[in-house]
C-alpha cells in the first residue's frame, strides 16, 4: 500500500502529521474545549425550521457574500460594526487559513508566542509561510515590552496573539495588543476563540477603529456550543475583508451553515446562558485541583492548564480508563482540562483524586 513517504509532497509537509485530538465515545469528553451543555430545545426547533426553509432552495448556490449572516454577526459584536467589516468561513481555522493565503505565503512569515494553538504552525506550513515561534515567559503571560521587542526583532508579515491563549488559558491584556500593533507593519490577528469566557476583559473589537491592520478572529464553536456547525468569523477593516474575498473558494459557506448560524445568533442570549455556569465550573475545578496540590494556571477560557503531574501520559491513560478524556499536549508535567457540566466536573475531580499519586514538583 502506498504511504505518504511514497508521494511527492512539498518539502515543508514531509514528516508532519494531521492535526487531531482523540475522538472516543467516552462518558466525559473534556479534551477539545467544547461547550458540553446541550442547546435549548426551543432554539433547536428554530434552527431546524430555518434549515428546512434553506433546504427548499439548495438547488441553487448559496449567497456567495452571505450578507444576512454578516449583518447578524455585526449586530452580535456591536461597536457599530457593519457587515462590510465581517467575514466568516467553516470554522475559525478556515478564516485564519484565508488570512495566510492573502497575506502570507512563500518568503513571508507568521509569528506567535508559544505554547499556543497548535494549528498556527500547521496553517503556516499549508500556505508555505515561515513559522516563527517565540517562547512565552514561565508564567505564560505576555508583556507589552516583550511582545513589542519580539515583533521589532523579527518584523513578521503576520502575528497572532491568542487571547485567552490555548492551551494555557492566559488572558491577553489590552496594552499588549496596542504595543504589538505599534511595533511592526504587518497584519496583527487577535484570536478570540474563547473571549466570551473572559468576564474581566472586553473584546479587542473595541480597538479596530484607526487600526486597519488589526483583525479579530472569533468562533461559534465554543461559547455558542456550535462546534459541529463549523462557523468562524472575523472583524476587520473593509479592505481586509476584500482581500479575503480574493482567496476564498466560490460559495464556501453552504446555505445550511448560513441558515443555522443566523438562527443561532437570533437566540444569542439563550445560546450563551451556559457561559456563566462554565465559568463557575472552571473555578470550582481550579479550587479542587489546587487543594489537591496541583498547579492551576490562571485562565480566561473554558479550560484549565494543570501542572504537577509526575507522568502526564500515565495520568491521561488512567483518566481515559475511567471514561474521561482530557488533553495531553506534551507540556512537561501538564494536562489541559475543559470545564464541563457540574456532573462532568464532579466525575473529573473524583477521578483525579483517585489517581493515588502525589503531584510532582512543577
Amino acid at each position: 500500500m502506498t504511504s505518504l513517504s511514497d508521494l511527492p509532497l512539498r518539502d515543508n509537509l514531509v514528516g508532519l502529521e494531521p492535526y487531531g485530538a482523540p475522538q472516543e465515545p467516552v462518558p466525559v469528553s473534556l479534551n477539545v474545549n467544547e461547550n458540553t451543555h446541550p442547546i435549548p430545545e426551543n432554539v433547536v426547533a428554530d434552527i431546524v425550521a430555518s434549515l428546512a426553509e434553506a433546504v427548499r432552495g439548495v438547488n441553487r448556490y448559496p449567497d456567495r457574500e452571505f450578507m444576512e449572516l454578516r449583518e447578524a454577526l455585526a449586530g452580535y459584536l456591536g461597536h457599530e460594526l457593519v457587515p462590510e467589516q465581517i467575514w466568516a468561513a467553516n470554522g475559525s481555522n478556515e478564516v485564519l487559513q484565508q488570512v495566510l493565503q492573502a497575506f502570507g505565503g512563500p518568503g513571508r512569515t507568521l509569528l506567535s508566542f508559544t505554547p499556543t494553538y497548535s494549528m498556527y504552525p500547521l496553517l503556516a506550513s499549508g500556505t508555505d509561510t515561515e513559522w516563527i515561534g517565540v517562547p512565552r515567559p514561565d508564567d505564560f503571560a505576555l508583556t507589552a515590552e516583550g511582545v513589542a521587542a519580539a515583533l521589532r526583532e523579527h518584523q513578521p508579515d503576520i502575528a497572532i496573539l491568542c487571547g485567552p491563549n490555548n492551551p494555557t488559558g492566559t488572558p491577553t491584556e489590552r496594552e499588549v495588543i496596542r504595543a504589538a500593533y505599534d511595533a511592526f507593519d504587518g497584519i496583527l490577528i487577535v484570536d478570540e476563540a474563547y473571549q466570551e469566557f473572559d468576564a474581566e476583559r472586553p473584546s479587542s473589537v473595541e480597538l479596530l477603529p484607526g487600526r486597519p491592520r488589526l483583525l479579530v478572529s472569533r468562533t461559534m464553536s465554543k461559547a455558542f456550543a456550535f462546534a459541529g456547525v463549523r462557523l468562524g468569523y472575523l472583524a476587520a477593516d473593509p479592505a481586509v475583508i476584500d482581500a479575503l474575498r480574493l482567496v476564498r473558494l466560490p460559495y464556501h459557506l453552504s446555505a445550511l451553515t448560513q441558515a443555522a448560524a443566523t438562527a443561532a445568533i437570533r437566540h444569542s442570549g439563550e445560546m450563551l446562558a451556559t457561559v456563566a455556569d462554565i465559568r463557575a465550573q472552571r473555578e470550582r475545578l481550579a479550587a479542587a485541583l489546587t487543594g489537591l496540590g496541583y498547579r492551576v494556571h490562571p485562565s480566561g477560557a473554558n479550560f484549565l492548564l494543570v501542572g504537577g503531574f509526575a507522568d502526564p501520559a500515565a495520568a491521561f491513560e488512567a483518566l481515559r480508563a475511567r471514561g474521561i478524556l482530557v488533553r495531553n499536549l506534551a507540556i512537561p508535567g501538564h494536562l489541559r482540562i475543559t470545564a464541563g457540566t457540574e456532573a462532568e466536573t464532579s466525575a473529573l475531580i473524583e477521578a483525579i483524586t483517585a489517581l493515588g499519586e502525589p503531584p510532582a514538583a512543577d
